[in-house]
This record gives structure tokens, C-alpha cells and sequence, in this order.
């Protein structure tokens, strides 16, 4: 018999597979829940255990594990006589992993502390190449006791795992993360069509400008999506208008100014606009063609 805490999953999109997929190969026991069949299967498939409905999931589970699209699908989850504070048992974890707006993680922790639930907000950055190889960042809001217990499952998901404050402050974190992620590709979107309009080994380009100062994880991560116009979703543009989102109206809450974020906010909604929601959010470098009068 193992030692190691029982999971409940809760959401199993292009995240939370991989993810629930990792605590499996690392030893954890972990029965899932989400909307897509094959979704289901694919846990079962991995060894898992799929559940009909929430309470199933979660009724006997140590760690309870949340990883959907935004705010109003945690209290869609969470609250309710079908969600998880209702099923849950007292002393339970629960860990949110979904990016949400940091007002919405310090209400979970509050009604949750209720029913004797506890509360980590632990949203990640890497997206589905770093759920699939388990080297996510993962920024961590709550109690220090709760982070020390969580963290040996955290290992297993990611390589930069830190408490960042109290509840709240890991969707803090992520908020920022997001915003200098969404003006890093599009500063490399930039450089791509004005490298391409100047005649240059775009390949090459990429190489020597990653070597340097100008390099980053994005630009390593979202090379071969520019090279290629590859846009097959790792995280879509809707998610990323989501998030843009959040930190706009967080940083308004605290008299930030975020100008140049601001922009590319508006040029993540405009290529949402123009139906790019579903693609992943290196497609910026669609936006900046068009803007500079090339055929996309």
C-alpha cells in the first residue's frame, strides 16, 4: 500500500492531462474528473480512475487537484450542492491550479476554511510542453504549513515551485507572469516580420538572437510555431485575452501602470476578433502580418 496522499483531479484539458498523467508515473493514486469522455479514458488508460461526477471524485480524496479555464469554472467546480466543498472531506487540500483572478483564489480560501477544507492557489507557466515534461513553474499562494505539505506532489509537476504569499498571491504572480509572456511574443512576432521583410535566414536569425541578451524561454519555446506557422493551440489566444485580462484589472486595483501591456492586451483581443481565439498564442505573429500587409 502506498503512503503517498489519494488525488482527486478535477479537469483534464491540455494541462491537466499531462499533469494528472505525472502523478500517476510518479506513484500517486489519482481518480479524475472532467466533461470529455475521452478524456476519461485517457486517464484510465494512464492508470488512473475515472469518476462519474465530482462528489465521486473528490469524496475520499486527501489532495483535491483543480485545473480549468478560469474563474467562473472554479465556482462552477467548487461551489453548489454538485461541487467540490460540498463533497470534499474536512481536512482535505485543495490545490487550484487554474489561472484566475486573485480575488476569486482569497474567496475559495475563505469559504472553503468553512466546511475545514484547506487552500493552496498554485497556478503554473510552461505550458503543455512543460506539463508533458514536468518542468512547470508553479507560484504558490497560502499557508506555509499547506505549501510544505503539497510540495512533494508539486515536485513531481514542475522544477520551480515557490510560495509567493498568502492566498491570492500565486494568481498575483501569474498575472505578471502572463503579461511579460504575451509582450515577449510579441516582440518576437516583430522581430520575425521585420527579419522575413529584410531578407534574412529567418532560421539563422532565430539561432544567433536566442544565443544573446534578446534570448528567452518563449523564444526557445515558440521558435519552430514561427518557423513552421505552426499554431496548433499549446495555449490558446482566448486563454491568453483571459489572462490579459486579469492583470489589467488587477494592476487598475493598485494604481500600476502597464502601458505597453496594455497594448498588446488590445492586440490579443483584436486577434481573437478576427477568429484566432483557438489557436495558440504564438499566433500574435498572424496580428503583425496582417498589420504589415502580408497574406496570412
Amino acid at each position: 500500500m502506498s503512503n503517498l496522499p489519494t488525488i482527486a483531479w478535477i479537469g483534464l484539458g491540455i494541462m491537466g492531462s499531462p499533469m494528472s498523467e505525472n502523478l500517476i508515473k510518479a506513484g500517486y493514486s489519482v481518480t479524475g474528473f472532467t466533461l470529455e469522455r475521452d478524456k476519461l479514458d485517457r486517464l484510465a488508460a494512464a492508470g488512473g480512475t475515472a469518476a462519474d461526477s465530482i462528489a465521486e471524485a473528490v469524496r475520499d480524496a486527501d489532495v483535491i487537484v483543480t485545473m480549468v479555464p478560469a474563474s467562473p469554472q472554479v465556482e462552477a467546480i467548487a461551489y453548489g450542492e454538485n461541487g467540490i466543498l460540498a463533497h470534499a472531506r474536512s481536512g482535505a487540500l485543495l490545490i487550484d491550479m487554474s489561472s484566475i483572478t486573485p480575488q476569486t483564489s482569497v474567496d475559495l480560501a475563505k469559504n472553503a476554511a468553512e466546511k475545514g477544507i484547506r487552500v493552496l492557489d498554485a497556478p503554473v507557466s510552461g505550458g503543455e510542453a512543460g506539463a508533458i515534461e514536468a518542468v512547470l513553474s508553479i507560484m504558490a499562494g497560502g499557508e506555509q504549513a499547506d505549501f510544505d505539505e503539497a510540495k512533494p506532489l508539486l515536485d513531481a509537476l514542475g522544477k520551480t515551485i515557490v510560495l509567493c504569499g498568502p492566498h491570492g498571491s500565486g494568481q498575483t504572480v501569474k498575472a505578471a507572469n502572463q503579461l511579460i509572456v504575451a509582450v515577449n511574443i510579441q516582440a518576437c512576432a516583430e522581430a520575425v516580420v521585420f527579419l522575413e521583410k529584410s531578407g534574412v535566414d529567418l532560421a539563422a536569425a532565430l539561432d544567433v538572437l536566442n544565443g544573446g541578451l534578446a534570448g528567452s524561454t518563449v523564444l526557445t519555446r515558440k521558435k519552430d510555431n514561427f518557423l513552421n506557422r505552426d499554431f496548433k493551440p499549446g495555449f490558446r489566444i482566448d486563454l491568453h485575452h483571459k489572462d490579459m485580462g486579469i492583470v489589467t484589472d488587477a494592476a487598475r486595483n493598485v494604481g500600476a501602470a502597464l502601458p505597453v501591456g496594455a497594448v498588446v492586451a488590445q492586440l490579443v483581443a483584436s486577434l481573437r476578433a478576427q477568429g484566432d481565439g483557438g489557436l495558440d498564442h504564438s499566433a500574435l505573429l498572424r496580428s503583425v502580418e496582417r498589420l504589415s500587409g502580408t497574406e496570412v
